[in-house]
């Protein structure tokens, strides 16, 4: 593992944040439309300005690598934790940043959430749903209490959101557990939702 420590100095505004490391789950793809991609690269100019470092899932590829590399290139640090089966999967040159090689996906959200202030998702496929999903139960449960966001990029996860609201009617989510997860359209307000959390 490399040290990463010249990328912690930041290159943003100087303000104070709330958060010192967020972790971002994310595609290993970069999906059908442009303004996925729009949205990681925005989110990582939002954690540099914000000097905020970047805890992910240590692929170099798809949206993943689109943010990872935004805020390394920024100043921050970037710290990829990576099951060593996905190796050949999400990795693709160089890796941006530290990285963290685990034995499996359990043990690689176990040691995102250890690293990390907040979590974000951006759109992605069930492993991005997984760990998300798997963040709103531990906060549920109590086992965190960190802030949980939706970067809801062209209503991507609108069917999840009102899924969660039909959890709620029909009985099976708390009213104030439907309240764990924060969720806007772009990264700026998003990241002004959660701060208040």
């Amino acid at each position: 593992m490399e040290t990463g420590q010249g990328n912690e100095a930041g290159s943003g505004s100087g303000s104070k944040a709330r958060f010192r490391s967020i972790c971002v789950f994310c595609g290993s793809r970069s999906g059908n439309r442009p303004s996925f991609s729009e949205a990681a690269l925005d989110l990582g100019k939002q954690l540099v300005e914000r000097n905020i470092n970047l805890v992910y899932g240590g692929g170099s590829v798809g949206l993943m690598g689109l943010i990872s590399k935004t805020v390394y290139d920024g100043g921050r640090h970037v710290l990829g934790i990576i099951p060593t089966d996905l190796l050949p999967n999400e990795i693709s040159g160089e890796t941006i940043g530290d990285v963290i090689k685990v034995a499996d996906m359990h043990d690689r959200k176990s040691e995102m959430a250890k690293h990390a202030d907040a979590f974000i998702a951006l759109p992605g496929g069930y492993g991005t749903m997984e760990e998300l999903l798997e963040m709103i139960a531990y906060s549920q449960l109590g086992i965190h209490h960190k802030p949980v966001g939706l970067l809801n990029v062209d209503g991507y996860y609108d069917s999840l959101l009102h899924l969660f609201d039909t959890g709620v009617h029909q009985g099976f989510i708390e009213d104030s557990a439907r309240h764990i997860v924060v969720s806007a359209e772009t990264a700026a307000e998003l990241l002004r939702k959660m701060e208040v959390r």
